[in-house]
């Protein structure tokens, strides 16, 4: 039995022998996670000292969650990739099955108007967000083998993507959908699949996003306080008014690690979607600007283990992985300074979740298996010679 996956995630003797790309990544990987328990730490503590009367409680049950993301993490950088792929199709129909699971009433738990999540026991799971690994293999599989799969096969997946994407829409979950949308989409594109399909998907799409936006009234109303959040600026406008407010306020060098003023019950959900406001007040202009040179960093790394992976379904891999742990932080950072529309999307690594952390550590981990197996060499067997016997003279 391989006992390397349960080998310690963070100080692993073993990543000496690792290619400079995937170190490279792991420890940008690393680096990111404790920054957002450090950012998760101050945001939350008020709101959990005033709900619970402990400061850290969502502190100490976030470290639980990365405890196990952790696990899953050095699962999959030590298990081969096409192994994972293989494992990928059961995982996506079990998560599509939760999907839909969220909607029996006593299985869906309702938050806020919406049923994401399900409860085993007293643990809170939500599918829309564990799916998003599994979206990014089977996506891979499928359009990196486009040609390979009869049309049967193929009309099967796509069905099966249209209702994962129809389950989380109905939650609802607009957000949610266009980003796993979204991230099929480019998949698609970088497979070469032809712009007639990719053409007729990106006009649904956006109907369906339309017509979403036309039967929710919640959706318009966060569209216009978008638009002119003063315009009522104590309902729909209040949550962005104050993110701009702690993003204003944090000036060139920020107010200081835990001096956020806004988290002090100002800023609604401010150690979930509006993390990063609090990031920004309390380490300014300077600190935004170094998380986003971070997130470039590793949108550059991803590029680099894509165009280095000898397999087409790898490169897709790669790229899968790089659009959804980067394309989703710059979402939610554009929501947090006024640039997107108000949505539910959590900031990879940083935002207080259990899911949403265990997919991001998963995804990581993805990337950095695929930068593994770039690097490492090919052992080619030699023919053996056979010996001759001397000749006398």
């Amino acid at each position: 039995m391989d006992i390397r996956p349960l080998r310690n995630p963070i100080f692993d003797p073993e990543v000496q022998a690792w290619g400079l790309l995937p170190r490279l990544l792991r420890w940008l990987t690393l680096l990111w996670l404790f920054v957002g328990l450090a950012i998760l730490f101050s945001a939350s503590y008020p709101s959990a000292n005033a709900d619970f009367g402990d400061g850290l409680y969502y502190f100490k049950r976030q470290l639980i969650w990365v405890a196990v993301g952790l696990v899953a993490f050095s699962f999959v950088i030590y298990r081969p990739l096409d192994v994972i792929l293989r494992q990928a199709p059961v995982g996506t129909i079990v998560l599509l099955v939760a999907i839909w699971l969220t909607f029996i009433p006593g299985l869906g738990t309702n938050v806020n108007g919406a049923t994401r999540w399900l409860a085993i026991g007293s643990i809170p799971i939500q599918p829309s967000e564990l799916i998003k690994p599994f979206l990014i293999l089977q996506g891979a599989r499928l359009f990196g083998q486009w040609e390979r799969w009869p049309w049967r096969i193929r009309l099967r997946w796509l069905c099966i993507f249209a209702a994962i994407l129809l389950g989380i829409l109905l939650q609802p979950n607009l957000s949610t959908t266009a980003l796993c949308g979204m991230t099929l989409w480019l998949v698609a594109l970088a497979a070469g699949l032809p712009y007639s399909y990719l053409g007729t998907t990106a006009v649904s799409g956006l109907l369906l996003a339309l017509v979403s936006i036309s039967f929710k009234e919640y959706q318009r109303r966060r569209v216009m306080s978008f638009l002119n959040p003063w315009a009522d600026r104590f309902g729909d406008g209040y949550q962005l008014i104050q993110s701009l407010l702690a993003v204003g306020s944090g000036g060139p060098l920020g107010t200081g690690f835990g001096r956020s003023q806004q988290k002090l019950l100002y800023l609604p959900i401010q150690f979930t979607d509006f993390i990063f406001a609090v990031f920004a007040e309390e380490f300014g202009f300077v600190g935004s600007m170094s998380l986003i040179l971070l997130l470039v960093t590793y949108a550059s790394l991803g590029l680099l283990v894509a165009l280095q992976s000898r397999q087409k379904v790898h490169q897709l891999v790669a790229i899968g992985a790089t659009i959804l742990m980067v394309g989703q932080s710059i979402l939610n950072i554009g929501v947090a300074t006024g640039v997107l529309p108000t949505t539910g999307l959590p900031l990879p690594l940083f935002s207080y979740g259990g899911s949403s952390m265990i997919s991001s550590l998963i995804t990581a981990a993805l990337l950095i298996r695929v930068a593994r197996e770039n690097t490492s060499g090919n052992v080619v067997s030699l023919p053996r010679l056979r010996r001759q016997k001397p000749t006398s003279s």
